[in-house]
């Protein structure tokens, strides 16, 4: 069967050159090297010195970049010689993964899963390992790997209920490809479970990266600045996805005295909108334009951080309109609201939130992220909410009472020490498994 999905990524391919010319015209990093995408590299330096190997990662896009940071710090003490072979999917991956690179890695775009792709990949830098960040599993790249008993690895491993049932329908290709790779180190016992039930070899159960991610120190010292210059509380919407904002404004709009709901009570007290300074922060950036024209169009100014010298600007929002900026305006905001979470989205990252001792009030939908929401909640630092309107009360009703907020960033902050340590066990692992 794997012959015919071949076959049909084969025939794919001239249709990802035009989607990728077209991404082109908004996001110019998915116009660079399009040739990698299917196997082609050029002068692209492979030769490996004496005592040096290849540790690839695969990181598809910004989120598994992020993670991937830790890990990688930590191969590069438990293996001598390693030299990165970083790929991804998305510009933004791409862009954040430069960050990574020291002399004598290679960043290369993630190859397109045709039998000849993934060969040409292989052949030309001929890695010891390789290491899928999360839940990227293509069944050409796996079944060349085990074919050249070359160890490919799922780590950070997650999988919702979802995504398990997308792959039981596509279980005659699932399956293979899950059951091939070498080891599969999960986030939590749940998805471990999930996973098993497709046939990966679980190793173990470590934990999440996310969770040993240091936040910037410049960028918290300014985002701190920011907000003690500030003469009212901050809340940002961080990580929006597209449809999310058009809810939240029209929120805000709907509700310029907004009813705080205590606990499951009718409303007791009203607290103007106007009385916080709100944030949008995109999470893609080819969307920034557009998420500042429908904020004005919606009648509210807005101030966009491209465009700030010395700090931000008088307006009703502010726009994070930059990249690699999370830390900056999560320490400049007082709480947090979670993006992907109002949409069935799944969610983003809440730990990059809540590392910088900023709590989280969060949507119902958080399945991609499920176990470090329910530890969030349990600790304290998170908020589980509803829909949008609730979830606007809550936050203003944290940033009005001094104890609750002190409160829910230091259970926020405490959250890292508590769970942290999945990076470095993984890369233990990994040295013993090449040793």
């Amino acid at each position: 069967m794997r012959h015919f999905y071949s076959l049909f990524m084969w025939l794919l391919q001239p249709l990802v050159r035009a989607k990728l010319r077209r991404r082109a015209t908004q996001e110019p990093v998915y116009g660079e090297q399009i040739e990698e995408r299917f196997g082609f590299y050029g002068a692209q330096e492979a030769k490996q010195h004496d005592g040096q190997f290849f540790v690839w990662v695969h990181a598809v896009s910004l989120g598994e970049t992020r993670a991937a940071s830790e890990m990688i710090g930590e191969l590069r003490t438990a293996l001598p010689g390693m030299r990165l072979l970083l790929t991804h999917g998305t510009a933004t991956g791409r862009v954040q993964g430069r960050s990574l690179l020291q002399q004598g890695d290679v960043q290369v775009w993630q190859p397109w899963d045709t039998p000849s792709a993934v060969a040409r990949f292989l052949n030309h830098f001929q890695p010891r390992i390789g290491l899928l960040v999360e839940t990227e599993v293509w069944p050409n790249m796996v079944a060349a790997c085990a074919t050249r008993h070359l160890p490919l690895c799922l780590v950070n491993a997650r999988m919702s209920e979802k995504s398990l049932k997308q792959s039981q329908r596509l279980a005659w290709l699932a399956r293979p490809a899950y059951s091939r790779l070498r080891a599969v180190w999960a986030q939590a016992a749940p998805d471990s479970e999930r996973l098993a039930g497709l046939g990966a070899p679980i190793s173990g159960v470590f934990g999440n990266f996310k969770f040993d991610a240091v936040p910037d120190a410049a960028q918290l010292q300014q985002g701190r600045t920011w907000r003690s210059g500030q003469g009212k509380p901050v809340v940002v919407f961080a990580n929006t996805r597209e449809g999310e904002e058009a809810i939240f404004l029209q929120c805000l709009k709907k509700n310029r005295s907004l009813a705080l709901v205590e606990s499951a009570s009718v409303a007791t007290k009203s607290i103007a909108c106007s009385s916080v300074q709100w944030m949008l922060v995109p999470r893609h950036p080819q969307r920034f334009d557009a998420v500042a024209a429908l904020c004005e169009s919606e009648g509210f100014s807005v101030s966009r951080r491209s465009q700030w010298t010395g700090g931000p600007q008088a307006a009703d929002i502010w726009l994070g309109d930059s990249m690699g900026e999370m830390a900056l305006y999560y320490a400049a905001s007082d709480v947090a609201l979670l993006g992907g979470s109002f949409a069935a989205l799944g969610g983003h990252n809440l730990i990059e939130a809540t590392a910088c001792g900023c709590p989280v009030v969060m949507g119902p939908h958080t399945f991609n992220f499920a176990q470090a929401a329910e530890l969030a909640a349990k600790a304290g630092a998170a908020f589980a909410q509803p829909d949008m309107p609730q979830a606007i009360a809550k936050a203003l009703a944290l940033v009005r009472s001094k104890p609750d907020l002190e409160k829910a960033q230091a259970a926020a902050l405490a959250l890292g020490r508590e769970h942290g340590g999945a990076a470095k066990r993984t890369a233990l692992a990994i040295q013993q498994l090449l040793a």
